[in-house]
Order: structure tokens, then C-alpha cells, then sequence
């Protein structure tokens, strides 16, 4: 454990040197933030409400993006050589890799947050307990699909390939961008095997919900699930030297990380209520914006004057 924690300190300190992770980690989920509820939500809270799920979600993705480059680099660098001159393993590396990341995200998710109750009047954000453990399981998880990433591939340009294909399906086809909702449906049955997806329908289910995290069981077990396989199977195929390579059968086995998403994802399509659910939540959103004022909040009709009487 202390070894763990050495790597983190000097990795927190490497990361907040370097501009681009500063720019990827805070800038452009901000940005991400600015145009979801201004452009997309139209400053409504009710829709602000209903995007903020996705804006954390692609907050918490780019945990994959970003470590998965920052380790094959090391390796080509020849920086993973020096560490492994330490008494250093695999185990310790990633590890340190993983909760690096989670430190320096959640104040990103923070500023978020504070920014969606004082700029947008969002007045809640449902259920707190179950939105803190979505999202510390989504950081947890999502780094460490990053690590798998950075053992499977053997060059940079190899691995900007693999993320942007990854990152594409991620994006498009999870709810990220585009509400689950309005997805026709074998499109909507097809997402739910995608990691993503069950991040996303977890923090809806907390935030627009309200829900315990309980409720949220099934994406609970995918994303811890996938969180234990990645992180073994990552330490298995760890390569400290760049002239190392892996063979095709290690990847086989590295594809083995989708496993539980996909039993997920049979249970999830056999669950029509958990549709119906994520329908609603849409529709609310959409009805409660465009709704008429109630007849207390409608303003009262002015009273004429009397008219003058006859002469």
C-alpha cells in the first residue's frame, strides 16, 4: 500500500504539470456543461435537470480516454522502465493510476454540480448517497477500461484508434448525446450492452428517480464487475518495456471485460418497466417546461372600474 500511494503523489503532481490533462479535465467538461443546458436544456431546470446525468457521465468517461494515452506513452517514453526499477509491480502502477484519476475528477464533478444549483436553479439532485456511489463506481470503472486499452495495444497510433472507436460508440449510442428515450427500439435494446449505457441509466435512475441505489442494483454489479475483471486482467497483461509485444490471444482474453455488461444487457432488454421508467423521465422533462401556470400561480384578472350610472 505504501508504494501506492507514493506513485499516486507523484502522479497527481505529473498530471497537474500538464497542460493538456488540465484542459481535457476541467475545461472541456465545463464546456460540455455550458452547451448541454444552455444550448440543449435552454436554461430550463426541469431540462437541465434531465441532462445533467449525461453531462456527468461524459465527465466521468474521459477517465478511459485520457489514462489509456497517458500509459502507453510512458511505455514508449521509456518512463514505465525507470519505474520499474523500483520496487514497483504491476499491481501497485495501476493502481495508482486509478485512484490518481478518481482524485482529480470528482472536483471537476463538484464544480458541476455547484454550477447547475446557482447558474441553472436546479433545486435537487435526487438521491445524494446513490449519485455519490454512480459516480465514484462510473470513475473507478471507466479508468480502468482505460488500463485495459493501454495493455492490449503496442503503439500510440494503435491506441488513439482503438479509444476513438470506443469513444464513438460510447458517445453516440449510450445516451451520452442523444436521450435513451429517443432511440427507436431495437436501437434502445442494442445500447444496453454498451458500458455506458448502464452508467448513464444508473445516474438517471438516482437523479431523475430519486431512487436508492438499490434500485439501481443490476448497473451496480456490471460496472463493479467490470471494475475487478479490468483491473486483473490489466495486471496480467502489464509490459513495462515498449519492445514488448502482445499476441492476439491476450486480447481475446482482454475482451472478456464485456462479459458482465453483456448478461446485463439480456436481463435489462427482458425488463420492459425499466423502458417504460427511462420513457417517463423524458416526458416529464418535457411536459413540465411547456405546461400552463396553475390556476393559484396564474396572475388574478384585473377588475374594471364601475361604469357611471345613467342619467
Amino acid at each position: 500500500m505504501r508504494n501506492i500511494w507514493i506513485l499516486t503523489a507523484i502522479r497527481m503532481r505529473l498530471a497537474m504539470r500538464n497542460r493538456a490533462f488540465i484542459f481535457f479535465s476541467l475545461v472541456m467538461p465545463l464546456a460540455f456543461l455550458f452547451v448541454f443546458a444552455s444550448i440543449f436544456g435552454r436554461s430550463m431546470p426541469q431540462q437541465v435537470k434531465y441532462l445533467l446525468p449525461s453531462v456527468l457521465a461524459l465527465t466521468v468517461m474521459g477517465s478511459f480516454w485520457g489514462l489509456s494515452i497517458q500509459l502507453v506513452l510512458f511505455r514508449e517514453q521509456g518512463i514505465l522502465r525507470r519505474f520499474h526499477l523500483a520496487p514497483v509491480g504491476p499491481f501497485a502502477m495501476l493502481a495508482s493510476s486509478i485512484i490518481t484519476n478518481y482524485v482529480l475528477t470528482i472536483p471537476t464533478i463538484v464544480i458541476e454540480l455547484f454550477l447547475v444549483r446557482t447558474v441553472w436553479h436546479v433545486e435537487s439532485f435526487g438521491n445524494l448517497l446513490g449519485l455519490v456511489v454512480m459516480i465514484s463506481l462510473g470513475v473507478l470503472t471507466f479508468a480502468s477500461f482505460g488500463l485495459i486499452v493501454a495493455s492490449v495495444t503496442n503503439t500510440m497510433q494503435e491506441t488513439q484508434v482503438i479509444n476513438n472507436l470506443i469513444w464513438f460508440a460510447f458517445l453516440f449510442f449510450s445516451g451520452a448525446t442523444f436521450p435513451i428515450a429517443m432511440f427507436p427500439a431495437w436501437l434502445h435494446r442494442a445500447s444496453v450492452f454498451l458500458p455506458a449505457t448502464h452508467l448513464i441509466i444508473g445516474l438517471q435512475l438516482v437523479v431523475l428517480g430519486g431512487l436508492p441505489i438499490w434500485k439501481a442494483g443490476p448497473e451496480v454489479v456490471a460496472l463493479v464487475t467490470g471494475l475487478v475483471m479490468s483491473l486483473f486482467v490489466s495486471t496480467k497483461l502489464f509490459r513495462w518495456e515498449p519492445e514488448e509485444r502482445i499476441d492476439r490471444r491476450a486480447k481475446l482474453i482482454a475482451a472478456a471485460v464485456v462479459i458482465p455488461f453483456l448478461l446485463v444487457g439480456v436481463w435489462e432488454n427482458a425488463q420492459s418497466e425499466r423502458r417504460r421508467a427511462l420513457q417517463s423521465f423524458f416526458g416529464s422533462a418535457q411536459q413540465r417546461e411547456s405546461a400552463p401556470p396553475s390556476p393559484s400561480q396564474a396572475p388574478a384578472p384585473q377588475q374594471q372600474p364601475p361604469s357611471a350610472p345613467p342619467r
